[in-house]
């Protein structure tokens, strides 16, 4: 039976930084590697939170992505 492996995880917070010429919300974001692959939810969102406060753009969103290997 094959099975799903985590390899990586990595954790993307997305700031708004100001509006373009229609008015529309321009973004940057900033990439976390390496981490945890046992890490909760509640967990990467407290980082995240804290991370957020120590920027000057408002935290807009918050992703995680996780890298798998198939094996079997």
């Amino acid at each position: 039976m094959a099975e799903a492996m985590i390899m990586d995880s990595r954790l993307r917070l997305l700031f708004e930084t100001g509006l373009n010429d229609k008015g529309e919300p321009i973004y940057k974001t900033k990439t976390y590697s390496n981490i945890r692959k046992n890490a909760t939810a509640e967990q990467l969102s407290q980082a995240a939170k804290a991370l957020g406060e120590l920027t000057e753009y408002p935290l807009a969103g918050v992703e995680r992505t996780d890298n798998f290997e198939i094996v079997g």
